[in-house]
């Protein structure tokens, strides 16, 4: 029954022995990350209702806060005169109650989820894997190496690049300076002198676009990308959930058919298809989200790596005309001289 359930087109279960599935994660700093993010999640008490029939209440006996607030003195048969301070014990019982159960249900979550790790890690359980989707992710983090690379490198241009120009900017000073007090040197320096304040023009021209580019990586990794792999770790905690629950229901289908295995056993079979949709739904989501990432990422490339091209090819060959217009073709705006950053990023 349960191997029915958990068959889909695009999902199996793969065995793990010996040291491991045949994709070789890493043992020792992979496993120490996996149960600090399996055990990061602690219970949510901050939300709580009050139980009546002190630590021995059941469900049956939550009472909202809402009608106990609107509920007059003597409208109760069984309470004509109630005791403030026996209400307001019991009120402090049952909240002890419901944060004592929210506790234990997730510790016994977080165990049924250490032990299903450390089962698949030592070669002693198997993993529900769809292939095709993992391959994506692992091409997406590895994308997002690469591509942090480049923005690192990006920024370290920028840096050195703006350190040039403003050289450049204090040389041309120097060389008219110097041309108005030595007569006798004054066209060498003059024409040194706007040299120089047509590089630092031009360098600052080209500051525009790469700041352009570094900006656009910047958000694709940082947000873009950052935010399909947060989906990614929710989709994987719930790959965990659902195996560890699959595995239970399959050790109590394997056991005995008492009256009490069979109660755990319906409990279980419920625990199980509620992690099942969880982990389908966030499978859906992962793959749409990871579709139009590349889409994107396709799109926003194309216009950077096309403006970063013409910018510095432009630049290098002192076409000062064609480095203006790549600003312009891809809508990059730079500052006026007088505003707080000279020079730098304003996208439209």
């Amino acid at each position: 029954m349960t191997d029915r359930l958990v068959s889909k087109a695009a999902t199996m279960e793969i065995p793990i022995h010996g040291n491991g599935d045949s994709r070789r994660l890493p043992e020792d700093d992979g496993l120490e990350q996996d149960l600090q993010q399996v055990m990061v999640s602690g219970p949510n008490l901050n939300e709580t209702s009050i139980v009546s029939g002190g630590y021995g209440g059941t469900a049956e006996g939550i009472i909202p806060t809402s009608s106990l607030k609107g509920q007059r003195p003597g409208s109760s048969l069984h309470h004509p005169h109630p005791n403030p301070a026996l209400t307001g014990e019991e009120a402090a019982r049952g909240i002890a109650v419901e944060k004592f159960d929210i506790v234990k249900k997730w510790g016994i979550n977080t165990y049924k989820c250490t032990k299903q790790l450390l089962s698949e890690r030592f070669g002693r359980g198997s993993r529900t894997v769809d292939l095709e989707l993992e391959t994506q992710i692992e091409l997406l983090r590895d994308t997002k190496r690469k591509y942090e690379c480049v923005l690192g490198l990006a920024r370290a241009l920028t840096s050195h690049f703006y350190s040039l120009v403003q050289t450049q900017h204090a040389l041309a000073d120097a060389f008219s300076d110097l041309s108005q007090k030595s007569p006798e040197l004054q066209e060498e320096f003059g024409y040194n002198a706007e040299t120089q304040k047509l590089l630092c023009k031009n360098g600052e021209t080209l500051l525009g676009a790469v700041n352009f580019f570094v900006s656009s990586i910047n958000t694709l990794v940082n947000k873009t990308m950052e935010d399909t792999l947060m989906t990614v770790k929710h989709y994987e905690t719930a790959r965990l959930e659902y195996d560890a629950y699959r595995t239970d229901l399959e050790e109590l289908n394997l056991g005995p058919r008492d009256a009490g295995t069979l109660c755990r056993l319906d409990a279980a079979q419920a625990n199980f298809q509620a992690h099942r949709v969880k982990y389908e739904k966030l499978r859906g989501d992962v793959a749409v989200k990871l579709k139009f990432l590349e889409e994107n990422k396709v799109k926003v490339m194309h216009k950077q790596l096309l403006l970063f091209h013409n910018a510095i090819s432009a630049y290098f060959a002192g076409n000062q005309q064609q480095l203006e217009q790549s600003l312009k073709q891809f809508s990059v705006k730079l500052r006026s001289p007088g505003a707080d950053k000279p020079s730098w990023l304003e996208e439209q």
